[in-house]
């Protein structure tokens, strides 16, 4: 349904699910064959861990070269469109990254590189050694960015800009707290973020937030849209922001988010709704 509704690009990585989310996707690439291939960027990542030995996460050498052939085993594919490191690795050094993944892109198997997780000063420094060595380039950052999440808009946002870097907004939703789930004095829905690992949003659970989520009601509800979908909506308004990565459960969630592409935001709105919270709150 989301390829039909005209979605190109499908985001995963070798340690989601166990491996089962890049086997899921592999069937159905393989399902609509070279043709619709063709039309996708299909995008994975490498880093956290995918069994128990002491070689089997991280950003070396020998793991990266293992897990790309592996994922590309999984999906059925040739090459991954889009390959980045899940989060720094501080135990590996990064040139020896950057040449590992430098080798994946010169034998076919990769076509871009980039970094998720990645903080500015680190992106400029790996930028800086690729361009020293003559090695690929990260040419895209996936980090975190919502109404609730401001931090790339400080630093990360003008290096990008300054150094051609794309960049896709993972959580535009704040693990749901921007789709309408939570309410102030109110138990979190079973099977919610925040009873299945709350820990990452702990912070979030203020009355400033709680006040702001109202207002954020208030607004879709008067443009006739869903919460979600309005805060999506703010996301890709964002002149930085290439792409939002989104993770429905269900149709209800797809629907809401494929609603988000719909609604025209001018500066002005775009302002106010950012107003509604504290500026940069995680």
């Amino acid at each position: 349904r989301a390829f039909d509704a005209g979605i190109n690009f499908f985001d995963t990585a070798n340690a989601y699910g166990g491996g089962r989310s890049e086997a899921y996707i592999g069937r159905w690439l393989k399902l609509k064959g070279a043709a619709v291939r063709q039309q996708l960027l299909v995008s994975s990542k490498v880093f956290n861990p995918v069994g128990t030995g002491p070689n089997d996460c991280g950003l070396s050498r020998r793991h990266i070269l293992q897990q790309v052939d592996q994922s590309l085993a999984r999906l059925q594919t040739d090459r991954l469109d889009l390959y980045l490191i899940h989060e720094p690795d501080p135990e590996t050094p990064l040139d020896e990254t950057l040449r590992a993944l430098d080798d994946m892109v010169r034998a076919g198997k990769v076509i871009y590189v980039g970094a998720s997780n990645i903080e500015a000063w680190r992106l400029a420094r790996a930028l800086c050694i690729s361009d020293k060595a003559g090695l690929c380039r990260f040419d895209w950052v996936q980090n975190s960015f919502s109404l609730l999440d401001r931090a790339p808009e400080r630093e990360l946002f003008p290096l990008c800009a300054d150094q051609r870097v794309g960049f896709t907004a993972f959580s535009p939703l704040a693990g749901g707290w921007l789709a309408g789930r939570y309410r102030a004095a109110q138990v979190y829905p079973e099977g919610s973020r925040m009873t299945l690992r709350p820990e990452p949003y702990r912070h979030l659970e203020r009355d400033g937030v709680f006040r702001g989520l109202d207002r954020l009601a208030e607004a879709a509800h008067a443009r006739g849209v869903e919460m979600a979908a309005l805060a999506i909506a703010w996301v890709l308004h964002h002149p930085r922001v290439d792409a939002a990565i989104i993770g429905p459960r269900n149709a209800a969630h797809l629907t809401a988010a494929l609603a988000s592409t719909t609604i025209d935001l001018l500066d002005e709105d775009e302002r106010r709704l950012a107003a509604l919270f504290e500026s940069g709150i995680a």
